[in-house]
C-alpha cells in the first residue's frame, strides 16, 4: 500500500511539474543585428557589465581581443586581472564560428574541445563602439565597449533595448576596469 501511495505522489509531482513548465511563459525568439562586418568588429573590447559567470569571478579590468584567423575562424583572447588591479593577469584563447554567415551575428566560441556556445550579437553600435552579446536561453549576458568606460546615457539606453529582449537587467554587474 505504501508503494502504490509513492509511486501515486511521485506521478502527481510529475504531472505538476510538467505542467507548470506548459504554462510558464516563454520569451520570444532572440533577435540579433541585421549584419556585422566582421572586419570592424576585430580588436579590442572591454566589458562594461555582465550577468556573472563563474569563470569569471573574481575578475576585473576584462576585456577581449579578437583577430581573423587565416583559417577562417574568429581567435578570442580574455583576460582579466583576478582580485584587484595589481592581481594576476588571468587569459584564455580560443575561437569562435560564424554560425549564420547571412548576417554574421551568431558564434558559436569554443574554449575547451568539444564545447561550443552561443555568442548572439544582439546590439551593435553604427560604429562598432558598443556590442550587446548574448545567448538565446539569456543565461549569459555581456555588454561590451571599445573604450573601458561608457556614457551613463548610452548604458541607460541599452538597458532599456535589453529589457525589450526579455532579458534580467538586474542581474548585471558592472566590471570594474580601474586596472589601466
Amino acid at each position: 500500500m505504501r508503494t502504490k501511495r509513492k509511486v501515486l505522489f511521485g506521478a502527481a509531482l510529475l504531472v505538476t511539474g510538467l505542467a507548470v513548465m506548459a504554462l510558464r511563459p516563454q520569451n520570444a525568439p532572440l533577435e540579433t543585428v541585421p549584419s556585422v562586418d566582421l572586419q570592424k568588429y576585430m580588436g579590442t573590447w572591454y566589458e562594461i557589465a555582465a550577468f556573472p559567470q563563474r569563470f569569471q569571478k573574481g575578475c576585473q579590468c576584462t576585456k577581449a581581443e579578437y583577430s581573423l584567423h587565416p583559417d577562417g575562424y574568429v581567435e578570442v583572447r580574455n583576460s582579466c586581472r583576478k582580485n584587484g588591479p595589481d592581481g594576476k593577469l588571468k587569459a584564455i584563447t580560443g575561437k569562435a564560428f560564424v554560425a549564420d554567415k547571412t548576417t554574421n551575428a551568431k558564434l558559436k566560441v569554443q574554449f575547451f574541445w568539444p564545447f561550443k556556445g552561443d555568442y548572439w550579437i544582439l546590439d551593435l553600435a553604427p560604429d562598432y563602439s558598443y556590442a550587446v552579446v548574448g545567448a538565446p536561453d539569456r543565461e549569459s549576458l555581456w555588454i561590451l565597449a571599445r573604450k573601458p568606460v561608457m556614457a551613463e546615457e548610452t548604458y541607460q539606453q541599452i538597458l532599456g533595448r535589453i529589457k525589450e529582449k526579455n532579458f534580467d537587467v538586474s542581474r548585471l554587474k558592472l566590471t570594474n576596469q580601474e586596472c589601466r
